[in-house]
């Protein structure tokens, strides 16, 4: 059956409602240009700060230096290939976080007894400082990229298989009954009811993994990587290169801003699918 969309245009809406329409467009652009404003104020703060003294700009450094290393370092070419190694070792430990979190939530759904058995380690794994597993995963794998992405996924991985098979356990009793009693089996039930249903909650359970697995991939290189921005950060302190330490921070914020806008992008197309 094909849905029939209605195009309702705004001529057809009361003074009332117009009004009402009128006013959260304008809320949204205040906020927006709230959020410039603090931010540009932030960065003229932080300069005039620089200029007069207020601030030792060795450690603080200042916008105008940090944009300066940015285009000398952007030239080289070295800085991008920082950046691209984070990007890469970031991405691959939040898929391999999503698709082994889904495969042991999805088994522990069909098998209750193994989500019963486990669930007490995953929250004293969950529970631990993610940090102290670094150097034992170090000693036991060595340096390189594929620590470096083990630490990435250690952060969030336990935390995101209780998130999933708790939100799986919630699932409307009365359509898994349905299921049953029209003689669906317990996979149709899952792919046509479980996972479908908690769509929203699998979304937000990844936007906050990807977060963690930014996280975990800078503990990573600043205990095993030759590249990356978290090595930069550790060379950069090490040598007192407090510029470099803040460029590379601004950028992991930039970095995890993109990915978190990449997810809500892509929610909002899975809900407009869903819909």
């Amino acid at each position: 059956m094909k849905k029939i969309k209605i195009d309702v245009h705004t001529s057809s809406f009361s003074p009332g409602q117009k009004a009402y329409l009128h006013s959260i467009k304008m809320q949204k652009l205040l906020i927006i240009w709230c959020r410039f404003l603090i931010f540009a104020g932030f960065l003229t703060i932080w300069q005039l700060a620089a200029d007069f003294g207020w601030i030792d700009d060795f450690y603080f450094s200042s916008p105008i230096a940090i944009g300066t290393l940015f285009l000398h370092d952007i030239t080289t070419m070295s800085l991008l290939n920082h950046i691209r190694i984070t990007l890469i070792e970031s991405s691959l430990s939040f898929l391999l976080i999503i698709l082994c979190s889904l495969l042991v939530a999805t088994l522990f759904w069909f098998y209750p007894v193994l989500g019963k058995m486990f669930e007490p380690f995953l929250i004293v794994l969950n529970s631990l400082p993610k940090s102290a597993l670094a150097p034992l995963i170090i000693v036991w794998l060595g340096t390189g990229p594929r620590t470096i992405i083990l630490c990435g996924m250690s952060v969030g991985l336990f935390g995101c298989i209780l998130n999933l098979y708790q939100t799986f356990q919630q699932t409307d009793p009365e359509r898994l009954k349905l299921i049953e009693t029209l003689g669906g089996t317990r996979i149709q039930a899952f792919t046509k009811v479980v996972f479908p249903g908690n769509t929203p909650a699998f979304i937000s359970v990844a936007k906050v993994n990807i977060g963690l697995a930014l996280v975990g991939v800078i503990i990573g290189e600043f205990l095993a990587g030759r590249q990356g921005l978290g090595y930069l950060i550790i060379y950069g302190s090490q040598t007192f290169k407090l510029d470099l330490v803040i460029l590379s921070i601004v950028i992991l914020c930039i970095i995890a801003m993109g990915l978190y806008w990449g997810l809500n992008i892509l929610e909002k197309k899975i809900v407009e699918k869903m819909g």
